[in-house]
């Protein structure tokens, strides 16, 4: 009968410890922003395009429409292929809270809809505008790049996306795009 609890006791504890070592293993919201950030300096070597952007953007709706926002963790951290050119995706939806940001995780839950960039503008209104007004367009607004603080011109794309009932924001953006080139853009 020792025997038998002793072993038990050993099933248990084996059972216990290798059930905790994946869990253990998760990668934080906090590791998975710093890798999301890393991936977008490491990438910006790459200049994104209009359309690279516009395909990124595409492909993400697709990925969204077949597996729903079981997808969002697909769009964060050091290998998704949704971090490209120095840039990234990011879904909020039509009231304006964060679905998904793989950079700024904490925003992620919050209402973004009161937000303005550096000149005053409510960037989420103005992206949730053109998302429903023409199905996806452009927005040009102050933001900081990843890595810094200061906001730099940016040019993004929304789309709007039906997900599992809620009409989602599916966006990305350019940095440092000249401002003749984001004005043509966004007529």
């Amino acid at each position: 009968m020792k025997e038998f609890l002793r072993e038990l006791i050993i099933a248990c504890c084996a059972f216990f410890l290798f059930s905790a070592i994946p869990a253990l293993a998760q990668t934080t919201p906090e590791e998975l922003s710093k890798e999301s950030i890393a991936a977008c300096v490491a990438s910006e070597s790459t200049k994104p395009t209009s359309q690279m952007v516009i395909d990124k953007v595409e492909k993400a709706a697709a990925l969204l429409r077949k597996e729903g926002k079981a997808a969002f963790p697909k769009f964060k951290g050091k290998d998704s292929e949704f971090i490209f050119a120095g840039t990234y995706i990011w879904i909020h939806d039509m009231a304006g809270m964060m679905h998904m940001h793989p950079i700024m995780y904490k925003m992620e839950g919050k209402s973004c809809i009161e937000l303005k960039d550096a000149n005053g503008k409510f960037v989420y209104i103005a992206l949730n505008e053109v998302a429903k007004s023409k199905g996806a367009g452009w927005v040009d607004f102050m933001w900081p790049k990843p890595g810094e603080k200061t906001p730099s011109l940016k040019v993004g794309y929304a789309k709007l996306v039906e997900v599992e009932g809620d009409d989602l924001v599916v966006c990305s953006g350019i940095y440092g795009m000249p401002p003749e080139e984001v004005q043509k853009l966004v007529k």
